[in-house]
């Protein structure tokens, strides 16, 4: 795990700021990768060998691997777009679980067959579900620096 990017560096008062790819950090990110993974598996397995019996939840399995796999690239990499797009993955993965995971619940018959996110994740142990609320909790202790010294709270 030697090959992962830190944002460590110089900030305005000469000490070291550890990045985002530390401590639990590099947890979260292999959590991200490894449903980045198993979403993607997931996903081929059941476009590929049965698509036509849920076209809709299938289609949301292979959209969450996407996000997964957006998410861990974004929290791996260092700077500021990275930062935001790490933001936007992992609010969007959050929305998503909540908006999956009620709607399987009040209407089951609209997802005949689980996605990633149905019942908020109950298929790979509710992951789905604390795993946005981590990251965001990780990335507003861990912004990168801004331009000029002004970077936002550690």
């Amino acid at each position: 795990m030697n090959e992962l990017k830190t944002d460590s560096g110089d900030n305005a008062t000469g000490t070291t700021k550890p990045g985002r790819v530390t401590g639990i950090g590099r947890v979260l990110i292999m959590v991200y990768g490894v449903l980045a993974l198993a979403a993607t598996g997931r996903s081929f397995v059941q476009i590929v060998g049965k698509f036509d019996e849920a076209p809709l939840a299938y289609t949301l399995s292979a959209l969450a691997a996407v996000v997964y796999i957006v998410a861990t690239i974004a929290l791996i990499n260092r700077g500021q777009a990275w930062y935001r797009i790490a933001w936007i993955t992992i609010g969007f993965e959050l929305l998503g679980v909540l908006v999956i995971g009620t709607l399987s619940l009040v209407d089951p018959q609209l997802f005949p067959h689980d996605t990633v996110w149905s019942v908020y994740g109950r298929g790979y142990l509710f992951i789905p579900l604390v795993l946005p609320v981590l990251g965001m909790w990780w990335l507003a202790r861990h912004a990168p620096e801004r331009a000029g010294g002004t970077g936002a709270a550690a």
